[in-house]
């Protein structure tokens, strides 16, 4: 495992030499610490897909059903007829190479097959062996072969080793997005009961009780409250929420890991703090929903339909509780599906508001279709019209790096207002390598649905290339603190700084914020959220 090898003796096992044999001749070998183990059929079951089994990756029989051939033909057939870009995708790809070095999942382990380019090649391949002429008058010689039991574990194995990140399509002259041919490869992978667990309960969890966690009305309430009582020993204000409060003026949505998982919690608090300001200096009404308790959706890494559904009950429960319109927390692949697919799957949201803020009167116009305001947008619109009163010195024990997460930077051009927000609540801002942020940054390695702990080795290898990034501006700059606005990397990062960087903190954004907001009523403040002294405070703290 990764975490028994270190990184120096990972890096130096390293080899990009291709193998000797055609990649098209090389077996799939399913190694431990690389692949996630397969889904609970239960979970299968509650999503509605077929073949729901107990199978093992490592074991020769996968437990298919006898016809699985002609159900990835025909499943690929209808996926062509009905997605336009999977058969340009299919057809246009020249095999240049220009996005051969950008996957961070080939920089990090070596293997050819995590090139997008040969990772789509498994699919494409399949492709032109039954639905095009030269595929099946050429075979071989025109890039194609059948669908064997041998190409579908292939499949299974590289489909879940990439991230959906989309850092290839930005190099791509063709503007292939490889990201969509994945999402397409495990759709097919789904049609035989070919899923992985990390994304299959969390889906299966989220139709049943309103989140990826499973949890309950009744303790995503609690854990809130938990929140309220913490943030109330700290400064001595106590910031309860509105719980499904009908005729809000907002509703707010986050990934339930901010209200779970370390360190997301620091930023969930940074969110009430935020929201009972709010409150008291200018009168917004924000609601929290204990039923639409999710803003993540896993759904994506599963199948276009189940992205939809999962989307859809964010809208629902606006409708429900009659806001005006939606906030939603620091999140990646939340924010990919409302901002690149909201609007065909399930919009226009007609029945909500053009979002304006009430208190600065800004137009969102970009979320004019979608009714949805991401936090750092409208957080840096505050700030902008100073709105809030901060205090940056409360953040000076921090020196600051910031991730931009690839579904908010590629997947919706959020780039300079987590920027703008961060150089107002902090003075010691460090940016890494141009090559390495804004529409070029490398991905954690663990998104989509592989921040699983049985595929260490794969996401410590994957996020190589961006930890080396935040290695430079540590080295550099003294930089120990790693920002971001994803519920997944600020769960992923912590073990991924262990391994590589282990000088190096993680925070979301709104827990600087929270840090440096000064709440009417409060009491001296010597420590930051999670209670450690701010700078000159240290013997303050321990008295």
């Amino acid at each position: 495992m990764s975490e028994e090898l270190k990184p120096d003796e990972l890096i130096s096992n390293l080899d990009y030499k291709p193998p000797r044999t055609g990649w098209m001749d090389t077996p799939v070998d399913i190694k431990p610490g690389i692949y996630c183990y397969a889904s609970n059929p239960k979970s299968v079951e509650t999503l509605g897909l077929p073949n729901a089994r107990r199978w093992d990756p490592l074991e020769d029989d996968w437990k298919l059903p006898k016809n699985w051939q002609q159900i990835i033909f025909q499943g690929m057939k209808d996926r062509l007829e009905k997605f336009r870009t999977f058969k340009v995708f299919m057809d246009i790809c020249v095999r240049c190479g220009a996005c051969a070095d950008k996957c961070h999942f080939f920089i990090g382990t070596g293997d050819p097959k995590n090139m997008p380019v040969v990772r789509a090649e498994l699919l494409r391949s399949v492709y032109r062996n039954d639905f095009t002429t030269a595929g099946k008058i050429l075979g071989k010689v025109a890039g194609a072969r059948p669908m064997t039991l041998g190409v579908l574990k292939e499949w299974w194995y590289y489909f879940f080793q990439c991230t959906e990140c989309r850092r290839c399509s930005v190099f791509c002259p063709y503007g292939i997005d490889t990201a969509e041919i994945t999402i397409i490869g495990r759709e097919l992978l789904n049609l035989l009961g070919l899923n992985i667990d990390w994304i299959a309960t969390p889906v299966a969890n989220c139709y049943r009780t309103g989140n990826h966690l499973g949890i309950q009305p009744h303790a995503f309430k609690d854990m809130l409250d938990f929140f309220v009582e913490d943030i109330e020993e700290l400064t001595g204000v106590n910031v309860a929420p509105n719980y499904n409060k009908k005729g809000a003026d907002i509703l707010f949505i986050t990934p339930s890991g901010d209200v779970f998982a370390d360190p997301g919690t620091y930023t969930c608090m940074g969110y009430l703090m935020l929201f009972h300001y709010l409150k008291v200096k200018y009168g917004l009404d924000v609601t929290w929903s204990t039923y639409g308790s999710e803003g993540g959706n896993f759904g994506f890494f599963t199948s276009h339909e189940t992205m939809k559904r999962l989307n859809a009950k964010m809208y629902a429960e606006a409708k429900r509780l009659g806001v005006k319109w939606i906030l939603g927390g620091e999140c990646g692949h939340m924010w990919r599906v409302i901002n690149q697919y909201m609007d065909t799957m399930n919009g226009p949201a007609d029945f909500l508001e053009v979002p304006t803020s009430p208190i600065t009167g800004t137009v969102f116009e970009n979320a004019r279709s979608t009714k949805m305001v991401h936090i750092a947008e409208f957080t840096a619109d505050l700030i902008k019209h100073e709105k809030l009163e901060l205090d940056k010195s409360r953040n000076d024990h921090l020196k600051v790096t910031f991730h931009d997460s690839c579904n908010t930077s590629r997947g919706m051009g959020l780039l300079e207002e987590p920027r703008y927000v961060i150089k107002n609540v902090c003075d010691n801002f460090y940016e890494m390598p141009a090559s390495t942020i804004r529409e070029q940054t490398f991905c954690c390695g663990s998104g989509a649905g592989l921040n699983a702990g049985e595929d260490i080795d794969l996401r410590m290898a994957g996020g190589l290339p961006r930890a080396n990034a935040v290695k430079h501006v540590h080295q550099k700059h003294g930089v120990n603190t790693l920002a971001c606005i994803c519920a997944i990397d600020r769960a992923v990062f912590p073990t991924l700084m262990d391994y590589w960087v282990p000088e190096v903190g993680v925070t979301g954004l709104h827990e600087m914020v929270a840090n440096a907001l000064i709440l009417p009523g409060e009491i001296e403040r010597t420590t930051d959220l999670r209670g450690e002294p701010l700078l000159g405070m240290e013997g303050e703290s321990d008295e």
